[in-house]
C-alpha cells in the first residue's frame, strides 16, 4: 500500500496580532514564541518548526530623526546591537512599493533592508520597515534566515522563504488603531 502523499501546511490567513488589533498571514508552520516563553508587548515573535528561522513583528517609536533608506539602517543596526552582532552588513534597502501593502493607507514610506548580522552564526536578516508617523509608530517586521543544519530536501518542513515573508508583510493589516492610544 503507497504512503500517503505529503501535503504541504498551508499559510494561516488572518491570524491575530497584538490582541487583534492587526492581523497577517503566517506562513506554513509558525509557531508562536510567546506559547513557549515570555515576549515584550510590543513584539509577536514566531519560529519555524523545524529550522532556526523567526519572524518578528515590532511596534517601535518613530524615529523621526532618520528618513528614507537611513531608518531602515538604523533600525537594522538597533536590532544587531541588541542581539550582541559581532559584525552588521547592509546588502540592499529597496523602497517597499506602498501600493502592495494593506496598511498602504497608513503607511509614509516602507523600505526593505536584507543584510547579514553576525551572533552566534552569520544570519541573514531581511528587514521591512512600515513607517506610520499618524501614530508616531515604526513597525519592523524581521526575518531571520540562519544556515540550515540540513539540506531542505532533509527537512520534514520547508524552510521558509522571501516570499513568506513577502505576504506577511503585505498582508498585514490594522483593525484597531487604538492599540496605539488616545490620538
Amino acid at each position: 500500500m503507497p504512503a500517503p502523499s505529503a501535503r504541504p501546511m498551508e499559510p494561516t490567513r488572518h491570524y491575530p496580532l497584538f490582541g487583534g488589533a492587526f492581523s497577517a498571514t503566517l506562513p506554513p508552520g509558525a509557531l508562536d514564541v510567546s506559547d513557549l516563553r515570555p515576549v515584550p508587548d510590543n513584539q509577536e515573535v514566531f519560529c519555524h518548526r523545524v529550522t532556526d528561522q523567526s519572524l518578528v513583528v515590532e511596534l517601535l517609536e518613530l524615529q523621526a530623526h532618520v528618513q528614507g533608506e537611513e531608518a531602515a539602517r538604523y533600525h537594522f543596526e538597533d536590532v544587531g546591537g541588541v542581539q550582541g552582532a559581532r559584525a552588521m552588513q547592509v546588502d540592499s534597502v529597496p523602497p517597499l512599493p506602498l501600493e502592495n501593502l494593506a496598511l498602504r493607507s497608513f503607511c509614509q514610506e516602507a523600505w526593505v533592508l536584507s543584510g547579514k548580522q553576525q551572533v552566534a552564526k552569520d544570519v541573514t536578516v531581511h528587514q521591512a520597515l512600515l513607517r506610520l508617523p499618524r501614530y508616531q509608530t515604526d513597525l519592523l517586521l524581521t526575518f531571520n534566515d540562519p544556515p540550515l543544519p540540513l539540506g531542505p530536501e532533509n527537512l520534514s518542513l520547508p524552510p521558509w522563504s522571501l516570499g513568506d515573508f513577502e505576504q506577511l508583510v503585505t498582508s498585514l493589516t490594522l483593525h484597531d488603531p487604538n492599540i496605539f492610544g488616545p490620538r
